[in-house]
């Protein structure tokens, strides 16, 4: 869920084993100091060096300095910098009393420290513990064992601290995403359990404390000679993104020429080309580095200003923090560092669009529909019930997945709580699916949402049709009669144009009240079993100028036939 601060589980178990002692030392910190979208949380796992003397010191030393030095330095040295900073003021320390004080002669520890804030993690490592990361079913190494690579001395470690004066640390950032399950574990767990048995154990998904001592106890069972050290961290909650520090990571981006199909950017192999539109080009895209299938959608630089588009970019990754829906696309957020020009990043969804199923046989029953349009309408309501106005409602931004699944897709042009508007003279959306008040200099709101899905609804109900006609670009639409959706497709039940109607009234304050509202009444409307076609009405209501014609023609046909005899 999105809640104003990180919100984590922490569980561990540490075990001496088979040795004499336990030199392996865990710590964690929360830091409740901070605004709460700066809150953080460190863990930490050391294991200190078995044939040295003082590693349970070196061990405790580190964790606990690391985290104090960490802590103690200014948040605008930024996470890299002071984690490195702190970690090289404790190697200096435990270099110069492994050398002047013969009790400690030699000591030396591993450290694999996790940083959680905001919404990314943050890798500290040096040595051979090791940090897991659990997402959905996948598990990742974040990552690699400074030891040696032959086979015999595959123990030997030549990164440490303590082992040299100066160190040398990796560091890796990775977007957080919610239920994402960390573990932070010494050797005592890996060198004897492989990445598949520690995957089904992190799947059992109990509390982190139950999880960690299974961890431990298989490893133990496995055969395990050494220290046995696992800790694990669920993420269950993660802060919305700020406003400010979207716009900071956006305008360092720069507008390159569109890319094409086979093109690799920042890891990403463009694999299919998917659209070619007026303001972007989206492709089909393998992410090499994270194994999966995404989307990716660049700017066209010759088309908007560059300010107009980082809104965009901006306003999706806002959104794409704060609502959680399954009818809504969703925004990657990829680690800081890798992204090199301005694009976006969203799960790659099969499927067709809306606009693109009416042009397919058979014409989309009421049961299709109406389960379309209450889909539809949760995701608007989803919306607008956090103040969140999408304004570009159409057929064309309604992705219909296989298996029934629905996206409503494209946030860029929303309206968001708190963020600079647009002058009026910008206001965005497609002509034929926008409310009357918007031609007036209206910015947009739940109402003028609710009209584009009805006028969207009804596009989809007859075929290709709009309630009061086609708008053209540039033009003032009068919105003086509305169709009948009846017209276009009479084997439609009277309820449903009805509906519509509400939906696309040309007054604000005759609409239904929210999405809801019509998702409400269209399954209303089907569990009632009204599927029922309108009674047709008599020739004398539906035309009576045909009707009097009609009665005209047959009189005179009488009296010819009469004066005839």
């Amino acid at each position: 869920m999105s809640t104003d601060h990180l919100q984590t589980r922490i569980g561990f178990t540490s075990i001496t084993g088979k040795r004499d002692t336990n030199q392996d030392y865990v710590g964690t910190y929360l830091d409740n100091t901070r605004s709460s979208a700066r809150r953080s949380v460190v863990a930490a796992v050391a294991d200190g060096v078995g044939g040295a003397k003082g590693g349970r010191e070196a061990a405790e030393t580190t964790v606990r300095g690391f985290i104090e030095g960490y802590y103690g330095l200014p948040e605008t040295l930024g996470v890299e910098r002071a984690a490195a900073r702190a970690l090289g003021a404790i190697n200096r320390w435990v270099y110069v009393q492994g050398r002047q004080d013969r009790r400690l002669e030699g000591m030396a520890t591993t450290l694999s420290a996790l940083i959680l804030r905001g919404r990314q993690a943050h890798v500290v490592h040096v040595g051979d513990s090791r940090i897991y990361r659990l997402r959905g079913q996948k598990l990742a190494r974040l990552t690699e064992d400074h030891t040696l690579a032959h086979p015999d001395l595959s123990h030997v470690l030549f990164r440490a601290v303590g082992i040299e004066e100066n160190l040398r640390i990796d560091y890796s950032a990775h977007s957080l995403e919610l239920h994402d399950r960390f573990l932070l574990c010494s050797d005592g767990v890996h060198g004897v359990l492989s990445d598949r048995r520690i995957l089904a154990l992190l799947m059992a998904r109990a509390a982190p404390e139950e999880d960690a001592q299974a961890i431990v106890q298989a490893a133990q069972e496995a055969g395990s000679q050494d220290n046995i050290t696992a800790l694990v961290i669920d993420v269950i909650g993660l802060p919305a993104a700020e406003q400010s520090d979207l716009e900071m990571t956006i305008d360092a981006l720069p507008i390159h020429d569109l890319p094409n199909e086979g093109d690799v950017v920042d890891g990403f192999r463009l694999v299919e080309k998917i659209s070619d539109g007026h303001y972007s080009r989206l492709f089909k895209a393998e992410d090499t580095l994270e194994s999966r299938t995404v989307a990716l959608k660049f700017p066209h630089p010759r088309v908007a200003s560059e300010e107009a588009y980082r809104r965009a970019f901006v306003r999706e990754a806002w959104i794409a923090a704060r609502v959680r829906s399954p009818w809504i696309a969703g925004v990657i957020e990829l680690p800081s560092g890798r992204q090199t020009r301005l694009y976006s990043v969203m799960p790659y969804y099969q499927g067709v669009t809306l606009e693109a199923r009416l042009l397919l046989p058979p014409k989309i029953s009421i049961d299709e529909g109406v389960d379309i349009g209450i889909k539809l309408a949760k995701a608007v309501y989803a919306l607008n019930r956090l103040r969140i106005i999408h304004r570009d409602i159409k057929p064309d931004n309604v992705l219909l997945q296989e298996g029934g699944g629905l996206k409503l897709l494209d946030l860029g042009v929303a309206r968001l709580p708190g963020f600079e508007e647009l002058s009026r003279a910008e206001i965005p959306g497609t002509p034929s699916y926008m409310a009357p008040e918007l031609f007036d200099g209206e910015l947009g709101d739940e109402q003028s949402d609710v009209y584009a899905l009805g006028a969207t609804l009804y596009r989809m109900f007859s075929g290709g049709h709009y309630p009061y006609g086609e708008v053209e670009p540039f033009s003032r639409p009068r919105f003086t009669k509305r169709t009948a959706l009846t017209h276009h497709r009479p084997d439609l039940p009277a309820w449903l144009d009805m509906q519509l109607a509400q939906a696309t009234a040309v007054e604000k304050g005759r609409r239904l009240g929210d999405a809801m509202e019509l998702a409400f009444e269209l399954e209303n409307g089907l569990a009632r079993g009204i599927r029922t076609v309108p009674v047709k009405q008599p020739l004398y209501y539906r035309n009576p100028v045909v009707f009097w014609q009609v009665i005209s023609a047959m009189l005179l046909l009488a009296l010819i036939a009469a004066l005839a005899h």
